[in-house]
């Protein structure tokens, strides 16, 4: 009967020490309670928590990726728009993410879908559009300003998708139809005012030729001739008659 006793004293014993016994990953760290109070933060490795008197919860350090639900924001230019983003953070003291706040997964959460409404809510529709990155870094500074008592890094945010409302995007695509219209007319307009330069350069180095104006009107009769067209209508400029006088006029003297 006494050995009995003995035998179960010992069985007791030995899964009350089992029971201790804690083993935490590489990427994780044990945050010790004894008796409600905290002790530290242990691991990775096997470790020993005396039972009854500590209590253990684990805290993953690994870089959490949390997708920012869809938000409806008004921009400050009073456009309505739905934005999501992405915010990648981690645990960087797990004392801290344990007991300054409740649930730091949370919280966190909730600290980033308030500051993206916020953020965005200050910034116009342009910049959203074309200042992204701006955004990006003025998100993530906020956030982690935030998050850093309990204990969180917040390494990046990133703005994913704007959806528009079907009215603004078509009146963005007019708008960009009348800017490409704008800008070809220019160019045409700037290649026409090229080419009359040119022109009146051509003029004023011919108009210091006689012989040269007429050697081009020859030019443009031979190029007319090997059209093999049927019917040529060639006018004949008034300076081939001047040619011919002046030329009659030298022959007399």
């Amino acid at each position: 009967m006494v050995n009995e006793i003995v035998i179960g004293a010992i069985a007791v014993v030995l899964l009350f020490l089992i029971s201790g016994l804690k083993i935490v990953k590489e990427y994780e760290r044990g945050v010790i309670f004894r008796l409600g109070r905290l002790v530290g933060a242990r691991g990775p490795g096997l470790f020993f928590v005396i039972p009854l008197l500590e209590s253990m919860q684990v805290v993953d350090l690994r870089t959490v990726t949390y997708d920012v639900p869809s938000q409806e924001v008004v921009t400050r230019d009073n456009v309505t728009v739905r934005v999501n983003a992405v915010v990648y953070y981690r645990v960087m003291d797990p004392e801290k993410a344990v007991t300054e706040v409740f649930d730091y997964r949370f919280a966190t959460a909730q600290i980033a879908q308030t500051t993206l409404r916020s953020v965005i809510g200050q910034a116009d529709l342009d910049e959203l559009l074309s200042e992204r990155e701006k955004l990006n870094v003025k998100l993530q500074q906020i956030i982690d300003e935030a998050t850093n008592p309990w204990g969180i890094k917040v390494s990046a945010v990133e703005i994913k998708d704007v959806e528009l409302p079907k009215e603004m995007q078509r009146a963005m695509a007019m708008q960009a139809e009348a800017e490409r219209e704008r800008r070809a007319k220019i160019i045409r307009a700037d290649g026409e005012f090229q080419a009359a330069m040119k022109l009146k350069e051509a003029a004023e180095i011919l108009a210091q030729s006689r012989n040269a104006l007429m050697l081009r009107i020859l030019q443009t009769m031979n190029e007319i001739s090997n059209a093999q067209n049927t019917t040529i209508v060639f006018p004949i400029p008034i300076e081939i008659l001047e040619y011919f006088a002046r030329e009659k006029e030298e022959r007399k003297e």
